[in-house]
């Protein structure tokens, strides 16, 4: 076990060509791949001409594509680093859904994660620029955080907290590593902050909601208001209702209300189980954002497909980057064409604080499992 735990903290390492050198470009340049909803624990449809294949294969089968990326160039875009060697990649930053619900057949949370550790600390042979390991940057998921305390269904076991208690001890690094039974999900939260290069990224359980929101009121109160803010969580600006404490009754978990419970702050736009809107709760995001306006940038996942886009809010008076990544088992449109199967690669220049994030498609051929990733889309934006 202390092997394991060990393992989960340290860098990965891989071979470097002999000469090459990278501390000019990358003193003043953070780069980083991001992903989300890896779902360990279900099978996609199909993959590369087989049928009912599991995460842990198509994962490692982009973990592969992933190690890869050292070697190409960046598209001639304009972009950050247009037509330049990739070279390194500081940080791989995942937003969670790491392990599936354990419903019906799926397998617990304890076995997705062990394949999530042998699969994304011990597969990955990625450099940062200084030729250790590419540290990883995780965020639970509504699936993860389910596991943890319940769901309306039925799920075997009925908790499991494996996959959220191991993200936590690896980014909270705390003292005294959580267990299980040790672990409580009210008090232990995955929340934590990296000052990296002028830029300030923050990384917070599943959505910025009231209760969120004052732990990062403190956490910025250290940040210069002229240093650029990055936010990743699991859910996107707008939020998703059922992922609120249930405002009727007991505020219970139940098959009838159908809310996961998931965030402290009781859902306020209405009582039923179906309303259209999370209108009261963004806009208390919103309102937050006005106040934080060093906010530049918020990526997310959980309704997943790649997506560069400019939240403005259910009022229409606010104009947030926003960037949202594709899962390589659920993806809205990957999972039907597995050619559309991405993650997203983002370079930052710290002393023009510009961004670029740009789409790796990485199965394009899927009879083909060594072609190059091809680049998609890109979006270039100012963190001014």
């Amino acid at each position: 076990m202390k092997k394991l735990l060990f393992s989960i903290v340290s860098f990965c390492s891989i071979n470097s060509r002999a000469g090459e050198s990278y501390h000019d470009t990358a003193n003043q340049v953070i780069q980083f791949i991001f992903t989300s909803d890896v779902h360990y624990g279900i099978t996609r449809k199909t993959f590369r001409g087989d049928e009912d294949v599991a995460a842990h294969i198509v994962n490692a089968a982009m973990i592969k594509q992933i190690n890869t990326l050292p070697g190409l160039l960046l598209p001639a875009d304009k972009g950050v680093r247009a037509g330049k060697k990739i070279g390194w990649i500081d940080y791989l930053i995942e937003t969670g859904d790491i392990a599936n619900r354990q419903e019906n057949l799926y397998q617990s949370a304890a076995a997705s994660w062990k394949q999530f550790t042998d699969d994304y600390f011990h597969a990955l042979t990625i450099k940062n620029n200084k030729r250790k390991g590419t540290r990883l940057f995780l965020v639970p998921g509504n699936h993860d955080v389910s596991n943890a305390i319940g769901f309306y269904r039925e799920m075997h076991p009925a908790t499991d907290p494996t996959s959220l208690v191991g993200i936590y001890n690896a980014m909270m690094r705390p003292l005294f590593r959580k267990t299980n039974s040790g672990y409580r999900f009210d008090k232990d939260k995955v929340n934590y902050s990296k000052d990296i290069s002028g830029v300030h990224f923050i990384f917070i359980t599943i959505w910025p909601d009231s209760a969120t929101r004052i732990w990062l009121s403190n956490d910025m109160k250290k940040v210069n208001t002229s240093t650029p803010v990055i936010l990743f969580a699991h859910d996107p600006p707008e939020g998703d209702y059922k992922h609120f404490t249930n405002p009727n009754g007991t505020h219970d978990i139940n098959t009838h209300d159908k809310f996961e419970n998931l965030l402290a702050e009781q859902f306020k736009s209405g009582s039923n189980t179906n309303p259209q809107s999370t209108v009261k709760e963004e806009k208390g995001l919103v309102a937050f954002l006005k106040a934080h306006p060093n906010i530049k940038a918020y990526f997310h996942g959980h309704i997943n497909y790649s997506e560069m886009y400019t939240y403005k809010g259910p009022d229409n008076d606010i104009a947030l980057a926003s960037f949202r990544a594709d899962s390589p088992m659920k993806g809205k449109y990957s999972a039907v064409d597995e050619t559309k199967l991405s993650f997203q690669f983002v370079t930052i220049d710290t002393q023009t604080k510009t961004m670029t994030v740009r789409e790796c498609l990485w199965n394009t051929d899927p009879k083909n499992p060594l072609k190059p990733v091809v680049w998609g889309a890109g979006k270039t934006v100012s963190l001014q």
